[in-house]
């Protein structure tokens, strides 16, 4: 019989999230949060106070976004460093507190609030699990919950055409993590895992960038649709609106309450991605009393930048606008640093300039819901 290695796809299954977790009826996955203030710019890669967001609202806001992915919040660490560490982000101490609340609360991912390095994951994968014992836990980063969210909201083809490109780009670099298995089945890899896993590894990559090429020329063909379909817009000379703002601060409840256009309304972050726009009457304007509103999706601090790559066509109507709706709630009390973050999207966008009706009416748009 011939001892050639076969390259055919291995069957071997990945292994379990900590300890012995019983297969079959899906559970709701607990997690815990790990946040970094960071002090100082020196180095660090991320500026100190580069966010107006303190450690324990971002962390607020992750919590928001885990409970929207569907998974139960157990308990959060926070930590402050001048800047975060290039091998684990978090120090050697931390992560064994880390580790600790997670063993006390049975929690089986922890999920950090910035976007972490393919290598940060490994380590901390490794710090925060027992492989002797066969407990694994699963780390994950803001980027990879953000863009779970949207691969659960996504509806049209155009929205899930761009989760996937985001989603496939941000996994291409990280896909020996999905191949451990391999070595762990032998303890430390060796003879005749090596080989294949790397093969494949390689098999995988190819095949990505080939899936990814392939999507962003069906997205190309979005682009395409979407400017014809703003061709026809400016044919009807009438004014554009685009309602601009942060995630969940009202954008399609006013919307709905303008146009009646029934966009789905749920107090939970990213509820709608694909732009909606609808004909409206504002009887306070004489000269031009219709207008077409767009409902854009929301931003939020932290953006993956794969995402803003992915989603350009979409959040492209932006640019098209004569006006800049900016919606703002008021009975946030980060309301401040989500205009700020609202605004440094726009400026990503090249969309600083265009006029924007903020204050005033956004306060008035708050009171009436």
């Amino acid at each position: 019989a011939s001892l050639a290695p076969k390259r055919a796809r291995p069957s071997l299954p990945p292994p379990p999230l900590c300890s012995q977790r019983p297969l079959g009826k899906r559970e709701t996955e607990k997690c815990v949060l790990v946040g970094v203030h960071v002090t100082s710019t020196a180095g660090s890669g991320i500026p100190a106070g580069s966010t107006p967001f303190d450690i324990d609202s971002s962390l607020d806001e992750l919590e928001a976004l885990a409970d929207t992915a569907g998974m139960e919040v157990a308990g959060r660490v926070s930590q402050s460093l001048s800047s975060p560490l290039n091998g684990t982000y978090i120090g050697t101490g931390k992560a064994k507190e880390v580790k600790s609340l997670m063993a006390e609360t049975g929690a089986c991912v922890c999920v950090f609030d910035d976007e972490l390095t393919p290598a940060q994951q490994r380590n901390l994968e490794a710090a925060l699990g027992n492989e002797k014992e066969g407990k694994y836990v699963k780390v994950i980063d803001r980027t990879a919950l953000i863009l779970d969210i949207f691969s659960q909201h996504a509806r049209t083809r155009e929205g899930k055409l761009q989760v996937e490109l985001a989603l496939y780009s941000y996994r291409l670099p990280r896909l020996t993590k999905m191949w451990t298995h391999l070595e762990r089945q032998s303890g430390a890899g060796g003879v005749g895992l090596r080989g294949p896993g790397e093969t494949q590894i390689e098999v995988d990559r190819r095949l990505i960038r080939d899936k990814v090429g392939a999507l962003k020329k069906q997205i190309a063909e979005v682009k395409n649709h979407r400017s014809r379909q703003r061709l026809a817009r400016k044919k009807l000379a009438l004014p554009i609106i685009s309602i601009v703002g942060y995630t969940n601060a009202g954008k399609s409840t006013l919307l709905n309450t303008l146009t009646n256009a029934g966009v789905l309304e749920e107090n939970k972050l990213f509820a709608t991605l694909d732009p909606t726009t609808r004909r409206a009457t504002l009887p306070g304007l004489k000269i031009q009393p219709e207008v077409l509103l767009t409902d854009t999706v929301g931003f939020i601090q932290k953006l993956p930048t794969n995402l803003v790559a992915a989603f350009r066509a979409t959040l492209e109507e932006v640019l098209e606008a004569d006006l800049l709706l900016h919606v703002v709630d008021i009975s946030n009390p980060m309301y401040e640093a989500h205009m700020d973050t609202v605004n440094r999207v726009l400026e990503e966008l090249g969309a600083e300039k265009k006029p924007q009706v903020r204050r005033t009416l956004r306060r008035r748009i708050r009171a009436n819901h």
